[in-house]
């Protein structure tokens, strides 16, 4: 039998606060999309073109959600403080970039679109960055990227968007809402399965999800969060999917999938290695189905506006200084 492709995943990031909380309800998960041939799991990010219109929403703690809060930064192992590495080195010259040049007259404010899996290294970064320019505010949105595309497609005020998954990347280059000759990845991942801390299953390989005393498998639902896409297609290719049907309850995100793991609320969870390592001592870690290996970054444009020389200054620069860096 052979084995999961490996696939694509996106981060991108800066809006609105999107809607965490969810129902734990289970159903059949929905056939999504296989990413090209080739592909590969990673974080891509892109900057807003134009000013952006209306009021930033200020940043607020997801409901029912635990552990993804500000004083959740700074924790796990040094899968994490690499993974934070990574993103400072591409997220810093941009947000440099974007505090250098607003107009003086105007508040310096970026807003930040990101998917929920980099929350604690953008926001580690984003301290940071505040510190070193007083003068700068930051505005958060974080949630699962099929959340946050269509926050965009529905106008939210966006400077800087990071996804998950290719396929948000692309359905907003299609519609001319991001550029996409401006993807970059940035950073990378890999899907893990984790169980409670204190479970007594062992799982070794994805047939073990099989055994007789797991009942419930948490994924992201497919249809919204690359998460749960890359667990339906990794399972899918070794045959198990439709097998694990009764068994699959679906989460608005990936860090909401891993809260229900670590409250023992399920036996089984499909997260992101980064993600389970800022919950020591309540998961751990089983098997790694499938690796997550690029990111990429991407500009995004407002409805009104497509040819490049309509791109502001500010805007220019952020996406100048992204592209500047190199792929990890």
């Amino acid at each position: 039998m052979t084995g999961p492709r490996r696939h694509a995943t996106d981060f991108v990031g800066f809006g609105p606060n999107a809607r965490l909380a969810g129902r734990l309800a289970p159903g059949r998960a929905v056939e999504g999309r296989r990413p090209r041939d080739g592909s590969t799991l990673g974080t891509t990010m892109g900057a807003a073109a134009g000013p952006t219109v209306g009021r930033a929403h200020r940043r607020r703690d997801p409901g029912g959600v635990r552990g993804v809060g500000p004083d959740a930064a700074g924790r796990g192992d040094r899968r994490v403080s690499s993974a934070r590495t990574t993103v400072a080195r591409f997220l810093l010259p941009a947000l440099l970039a974007a505090a250098g040049l607003a107009p003086p007259a105007r508040a310096q404010e970026v807003t930040v679109s990101a998917a929920i899996s980099t929350k604690d290294a953008v926001e580690e970064i984003g301290r940071a960055f505040m510190r070193s320019h007083p003068g700068v505010t930051l505005r958060y949105s974080f949630g699962s990227s099929g959340e946050l595309r269509q926050q965009i497609e529905a106008g939210a005020p966006v400077d800087l968007f990071i996804s998950a998954s290719h396929r948000q990347m692309d359905d907003l280059a299609r519609r001319g809402l991001i550029r996409g000759e401006t993807h970059r990845v940035f950073a990378r991942n890999v899907l893990t399965v984790v169980t409670p801390a204190d479970s007594r299953l062992e799982l070794r390989r994805p047939t073990d999800l099989l055994a007789a005393g797991l009942a419930r498998i948490v994924v992201g639902n497919p249809k919204t969060v690359p998460a749960g896409q890359y667990a339906a297609e990794s399972l899918r290719a070794l045959g198990l999917w439709e097998r694990l049907q009764p068994r699959i309850v679906f989460a608005e995100n990936v860090r909401q999938a891993l809260d229900y793991v670590s409250r023992g609320e399920v036996d089984a969870g499909f997260v992101y290695t980064t993600d389970a390592a800022t919950r020591p001592g309540r998961v751990r870690e089983a098997f790694r189905p499938a690796r997550t290996r690029t990111v990429r970054s991407s500009t995004r444009w407002p409805s009104s506006a497509t040819p490049a020389s309509r791109l502001s200054p500010r805007r220019s620069w952020i996406v100048s200084s992204a592209r500047r860096g190199k792929p990890c």
